[in-house]
């Protein structure tokens, strides 16, 4: 089963508040998830949007799908570049960037590993802001998600 998952994290002050949201479409369904943190940065947000997405497929996945393909659509490059392009260099040199910092997030990172080795996920970079109904719904619901 093809699974089209959007997601966007959103924060009022980097660092501060922040949502995030993902929206999952199945061929008869669609789901939305949502929440927010009282103190969180906006990639932070990013990241727990493709977290929870994932665990909710893989928990439905047990449940109701027999085999899940997912398309994750996300309107960043931080998430999209992170998990397919940085994070095995990252987990290489023990967690340290190219110029040997820190990795920022790293707890989420790792759980964001764990969990795409469980199904298979392509990822979509898609342009914020752009009129794609999906990803602008996707950005309404994490800023919605932002606590007060």
């Amino acid at each position: 089963m093809e699974i089209k998952v959007y997601t966007d994290g959103a924060c009022a002050g980097n660092p501060g508040p922040g949502g995030w949201s993902a929206i999952i479409l199945t061929q008869d369904k669609e789901k939305e998830l949502s929440g927010g943190e009282k103190l969180t940065t906006n990639n932070r947000m990013e990241l727990t949007a493709a977290i929870k997405a994932l665990e909710y497929c893989l928990e439905k996945n047990k449940k109701e799908y027999k085999v899940i393909n997912l398309k994750i659509f996300t309107d960043s490059t931080y998430l999209k570049d992170g998990i397919t392009i940085w994070i095995n260099n990252w987990e290489k040199n023990n967690w340290k960037t190219a110029d040997k910092k820190d990795v920022k997030n790293v707890d989420l990172w790792k759980q964001l590993k764990k969990l795409v080795k469980l199904t298979s996920v392509e990822w979509f970079w898609v342009k914020g802001h752009s009129n794609d109904p999906t990803n602008d719904r996707a950005d309404l619901l994490a800023k919605n998600a932002i606590p007060i």
